[in-house]
């Protein structure tokens, strides 16, 4: 199976952040980083979406990895 990549508008769409919020949550380790896919593009792995967000719903804190509570 195909890990399908998912750029920074959809990770927002699925996740219902901004994106200074995710790249906020990056440099604290709190969110998966992207892959670079060129010289001016990046994506995240849909697994790696689907896990963080897993995650999420798993910890009851709200402060967990910056999950929105």
């Amino acid at each position: 199976m195909t890990d399908k990549i998912l750029r920074c508008r959809e990770v927002q769409h699925a996740i219902g952040l901004s994106r200074s919020t995710i790249y906020r949550m990056i440099e604290r380790g709190d969110f998966p980083r992207p892959q670079k896919l060129g010289l001016r593009a990046i994506g995240w792995r849909e697994s790696a979406i689907e896990g963080w967000i897993a995650d999420c719903e798993a910890e009851p804190s709200y402060t967990f990895r910056g999950c929105p509570r």
